[in-house]
């Protein structure tokens, strides 16, 4: 489909009309409301398209062999277009102007200096990492603020566990942060999990670890969470400092409960919590996961438990609300 200036007084139509009619053009103007020029113009023309506004030649100051030195320059020396403008005016053309340079460039395929820096030095291909497979048992946990509700003197805390293999979760809520709030989450979470903790990662929150209470930056394993840790078997690993990514699975899954608090108003505390709860029931139970391949985190234990019952202590069933 041909395209019509935005300013035109004639279509292709018209115009063929004008084109094909014997009647004078001040006749032919009056009929289309157009001028006698514009009839004219219409007729002398071969065909009745608009033609494009861009001029049929570049103009250029630069004869073909400074052209060709401008362009070797660029791709030699790797020059910005204000850098190279300069040279160009000192030592082969004063006349040029930058608008003209850069036209110059572009014609000869040399105006795109990040492209010309790449083919220049290129570099290896960045081998793309695949997250390593684990199996059920590495645990992720953190910490999510609550709002403070009306009937509250002060907000919560949600205490999240995310098995790293099958995205399965565990949530309770707190009062405070503490070391003690955290080892009751920890003692508790081992008891409701159906699979053996083997791992738990955590921030370096002082709930979880001392490493920054001393002058190496190290933890002592003396901290509370530490021996608790300890007590269950289970090794406790910290994400880097300034590095939340690492704990990214569980940080996505805080988002999700971010909207759910978002999308309602909550009379309660009690309320909120209730939600909270029913929402960890059906995301385990009934949300599939596009990283466990469209299954839902129960149903990928009870695949992984069919697979290699050793790494569960108990069986696996559907969850119907929080432990008590």
């Amino acid at each position: 489909m041909s395209q019509v200036h935005a300013q035109a007084r004639t279509t292709p139509l018209t115009r063929a009309e004008i084109k094909a009619s014997s009647a004078s053009q001040r006749e032919l103007a009056r009929t289309y409301n157009v001028s006698v020029q514009t009839v004219r113009k219409w007729q002398g023309r071969e065909h009745v398209q608009d033609l494009s506004h861009r001029p049929h030649r570049l103009s250029t100051t630069l004869s073909a062999g400074q052209e060709a030195i401008v362009v070797e320059l660029r791709k030699t020396l790797l020059l910005p277009l204000d850098d190279l403008l300069v040279v160009v005016r000192e030592f082969i053309n004063a006349d040029v102007s930058r608008s003209g340079l850069d036209r110059c460039l572009s014609r000869h395929g040399a105006g795109n200096l990040r492209e010309l820096q790449r083919l220049a030095n290129p570099q290896p291909e960045a081998v793309v990492k695949t997250f390593k497979s684990y199996e059920p048992g590495f645990i992720h946990i953190d910490i999510k603020y609550l709002p403070q509700m009306p009937d509250e003197s002060q907000r919560r805390y949600l205490f999240v566990a995310i098995d790293r293999a099958t995205r399965w979760v565990y949530l309770r809520i707190y009062k405070d942060q503490t070391e003690h709030s955290s080892t009751d989450f920890l003692r508790r979470l081992h008891k409701a999990a159906p699979m053996k903790i083997s791992k738990l990662l955590t921030d370096n929150g002082s709930q979880f670890t001392d490493r920054f209470t001393g002058r190496q930056g190290l933890p002592s394993g003396q901290h509370v969470f530490d021996k608790a840790c300890l007590v269950l078997g289970i090794e406790h690993r910290l994400s880097p400092p300034r590095h939340p990514q690492t704990n990214g699975m569980v940080e996505r899954f805080n988002g999700r409960i971010s909207d759910v608090v978002q999308q309602t108003r909550f009379a309660s505390a009690a309320e909120l919590e209730s939600t909270l709860m029913n929402y960890a029931s059906t995301y385990n139970n009934h949300i599939p996961q596009k990283a466990l391949n469209h299954l839902s985190p129960v149903q990928a234990l009870k695949q992984w438990q069919s697979d290699k019952p050793e790494l569960f202590v108990k069986k696996v069933y559907k969850q119907t609300g929080p432990d008590r």
